[in-house]
């Protein structure tokens, strides 16, 4: 279930307020049929009612001769009336006896004789009713319903039936049955409350998807600055816009990125400052070392001061690296790739690579250059030859460099890439490395957004694999 709801911030504000807006139509659309429903069968029961009340009346003030044919005129698709002498039995069931008692009072109240109070009501929602082929379309007027439309109280009474049978007594000891049907209320959903409701719900959806839209925006914005700041820490600042909440965490945001920027700048001027407070102790040392009566003494001494400089020089790159941003530009990383090999190769050195297509990436391509050259150079010292590819992807730039070393223990292979670490099996300070090689390779690659990875090949030799997004 949790694999078909959206992910995005956007998606799920969006579905929530979705389903709010479809459970509320439903909600009223519900309440609006039921009251309709109500009203149309309040209103059709009371005019029934009515109607039936006037005829009584006219029969009980006509003539007894006339009755017959007064009978027979009254009679028709809507109101069937007939004349008897003995009490009707009703067809079917008297279902709800609240209605019943308030239609017989009514009845009661509009014809004021003693014979009245003896008449008989029943009201049922039986499945055939009195009049089956009855439409309210079809019928004739309803006598009466205008003059007492103003008893609210009445129409209370009339909702959810479909039958009314009644059964009047005349001052002589005649019966008059009558039997009606109660007026349908037709579709649920007219046309035009349909369309009025779809209107309304496009309306609605236009303005959510606008409203949740423009309050998370700035949230996606600020997590592409987040990404951006991970390779750029000199990266303009954020836009503070947006709701009191996304401004604040803006402005969070921007003061995160001065206090990382100032850091970083401070570590540099440390490392500066302890360089320079280093280099004159350390020439004074050679100085001394070079005057020394054992020439093996002597060798042992300049060798560790040089070492020490050179470690000091290899610091102050590595922070320097990363502490100033080269600009971007648009590179052809197969050029650039094919520059370092044929340099290397015009040098002596075992590389080789396959051939590639232009690829132009949008990259600080001396700093890549750099990053590539300390990983060819790092499988060229330690796995005697280097071997480089490209390949594109559509999300993806990978570039690999393989050698034929022994490669590096599985448990080292994430720790290699840590600065000044270095696997003492494959490598030793004769060697020249300090273990910044693979880091500032890493610094470089991660800055561009992508990935540096190490991993032992199948058959023999490490694979350094860079991944730079597109």
């Amino acid at each position: 279930m949790n694999r078909l709801l959206p992910k995005s911030l956007f998606g799920q504000t969006l579905l929530i307020l979705l389903v709010g807006l479809i459970v509320s139509h439903a909600i009223g659309s519900w309440i609006y049929t039921a009251d309709r429903e109500q009203a149309v069968r309040a209103v059709g029961g009371f005019a029934a009612a009515q109607r039936v009340a006037n005829l009584s009346r006219l029969l009980q003030e006509a003539p007894r001769e006339w009755r017959e044919r007064i009978v027979a005129a009254l009679s028709d698709q809507t109101l069937r009336v007939s004349l008897s002498t003995q009490p009707p039995t009703f067809e079917g069931t008297n279902e709800d006896q609240d209605i019943s008692r308030a239609i017989k009072e009514f009845l009661a109240d509009q014809i004021p004789t003693p014979s009245a109070q003896q008449l008989r009501v029943a009201v049922s929602t039986s499945e055939h009713p009195p009049f089956a082929g009855w439409h309210p379309r079809g019928g004739g007027p309803m006598m009466g319903a205008g003059p007492m439309m103003g008893r609210g109280p009445m129409m209370h009474g009339f909702g959810g039936f479909r039958d009314l049978q009644v059964a009047m007594p005349l001052p002589d000891g005649q019966w008059l049955p009558f039997a009606t049907n109660l007026p349908d209320t037709g579709p649920a959903f007219s046309n035009q409350f349909l369309v009025s409701m779809a209107v309304m719900a496009i309306i609605i959806l236009g303005v959510t998807i606008w409203v949740v839209r423009r309050v998370t925006t700035p949230l996606a914005s600020l997590a592409v600055a987040a990404e951006r700041l991970g390779r750029d820490v000199t990266a303009p600042p954020l836009s503070e816009t947006g709701t009191i909440e996304t401004r604040q965490a803006s402005r969070a945001f921007n003061d995160m990125q001065v206090r990382l920027r100032n850091l970083i700048e401070n570590r540099a001027r440390l490392l500066a400052a302890i360089s320079h407070d280093l280099r004159t102790p350390l020439t004074l040392l050679r100085l001394r070392a070079e005057n020394g009566e054992s020439q093996h003494e002597r060798d042992r001494m300049l060798g560790t001061i040089a070492e020490m400089n050179s470690m000091i020089e290899a610091t102050l790159n590595f922070s320097r690296d990363e502490s100033i941003a080269e600009p971007l530009r648009p590179t052809d990383l197969s050029s650039l790739l094919q520059s370092i090999i044929d340099d290397m190769s015009d040098a002596g050195v075992p590389v080789t690579m396959e051939p590639a297509q232009p690829l132009v990436y949008e990259c600080r391509p001396t700093a890549l250059k750099r990053a590539l050259t300390n990983l060819i150079d790092n499988a060229v010292k330690y796995g005697k030859t280097a071997h480089a590819a490209i390949n594109a992807a559509p999300k993806t730039v990978e570039i690999t460099i393989d050698d034929e070393g022994p490669g590096i223990p599985e448990s080292e292979l994430k720790r290699a890439l840590e600065p000044f670490y270095r696997v003492e099996e494959s490598r030793s300070r004769e060697t020249g490395g300090i273990g910044l090689g693979l880091a500032i390779a890493q610094s470089v690659v991660q800055s561009h957004g992508g990935e540096l990875v190490l991993s032992n090949r199948p058959t023999e030799g490490l694979r350094a694999s860079i991944r730079l997004p597109r």
